[in-house]
């Protein structure tokens, strides 16, 4: 790709092509610095960026959106920007994320630390923001002089609110809930007995989800598409999948259970013939355990000599 130090003209230098890599979250970034008449800002910007669907591939495409950011982030933008957060945050209830919003607006890297509000589930915080559409870079590992060692920081990008609707976390009533946990008998599919604690789990992870993904889901839903849709896991077992369902995205090979690699449909290997994200990625899924626990073990159990 680009060499490093190369400039895209005189106001945008790319400092280092390198991808600064945030695992976790399935995104990379680059290191760039603006020039402005007055100012000068320096930081990573984002080159893939699932929830608001941007996935650079090749070095023209890459410079089109290191101009594009350039401009969106033009100090003249800032109050309009700012003042359109304003109003943005009238319409919220979300007491607790606002204020990790105003402290990353003031600009700069932010240790989650001692910079950002205390909060012992920040993360969850910078998960909300993005989930509204924010551009945030996260440096894991970046030297905080406060805390005289390597912290995460955080970066807010003063660039309009991405169309993030479509990605992330779908919601359901209470009363859907209820229906969801009745309708599956409350039986955890992973430890296949009855559990008051688990909670429903999309078969569909969503890292593979882009803007067309996400659907409503209304109180009516039948029960056929609740058996089709969802399954149910204790919170321990959840994170446990989505570990499994990130590594399946980054490295193509799907995950197992158990220590046994069977899969009803497909192998171990992604099928390169089928798109990473969107509603046809999930024809990619089916077949691991992790996607329909219930069906695997059934078909699991097909392949074990009878009695």
């Amino acid at each position: 790709m680009v060499a490093k130090n190369k400039k895209i003209n005189d106001n945008i230098l790319i400092v280092d092509i390198t991808k600064k890599i945030h695992s976790k979250a399935s995104e990379e970034y680059i290191h760039v610095k603006f020039t402005y008449p007055n100012s000068i800002w320096e930081g990573w910007i984002p080159t893939e960026y699932r929830r608001t669907g941007v996935s650079i591939k090749d070095v023209e495409e890459l410079e089109k959106h290191i101009l594009y950011v350039y401009e969106q982030m033009n100090p003249n933008n800032f109050d309009e920007w700012k003042a359109n957060q304003y109003e943005f945050w009238k319409t919220k209830n979300a007491k607790t994320t606002q204020p990790f919003f105003d402290s990353l607006s003031k600009g700069g890297w932010q240790c989650v630390e001692c910079t950002l509000p205390k909060n012992p589930n920040w993360a969850r915080r910078i998960q909300d923001l993005k989930e509204f559409g924010y551009t945030l870079s996260t440096d894991t590992k970046r030297y905080c002089p406060q805390c005289a060692s390597n912290k995460t920081h955080i970066l807010l990008l003063p660039i309009p609110r991405g169309v993030s609707d479509g990605n992330g976390y779908e919601t359901w009533s209470p009363k859907l809930r209820k229906k969801i946990i009745s309708t599956l008998f409350s039986v955890d599919v992973y430890e296949n007995r009855l559990n008051a604690h688990s909670l429903p789990d999309h078969k569909f992870s969503e890292i593979r989800w882009d803007s067309n993904t996400k659907s409503i889901n209304e109180d009516t839903m039948s029960i056929a598409e609740i058996k089709e849709k969802y399954q149910l896991l204790s919170n321990q077992r959840n994170q446990q999948k989505r570990e499994a369902c990130r590594t399946c995205y980054q490295t193509n090979k799907r995950g197992y259970l158990f220590g046994i690699k069977f899969y009803y449909e497909g192998t171990e290997d992604w099928d390169e013939t089928i798109p990473k994200r969107g509603k046809e990625a999930e024809s990619g899924c089916v077949g691991c355990g992790w996607y329909d626990l219930a069906k695997w073990r059934d078909e699991l159990s097909k392949k074990l000599p009878s009695k």
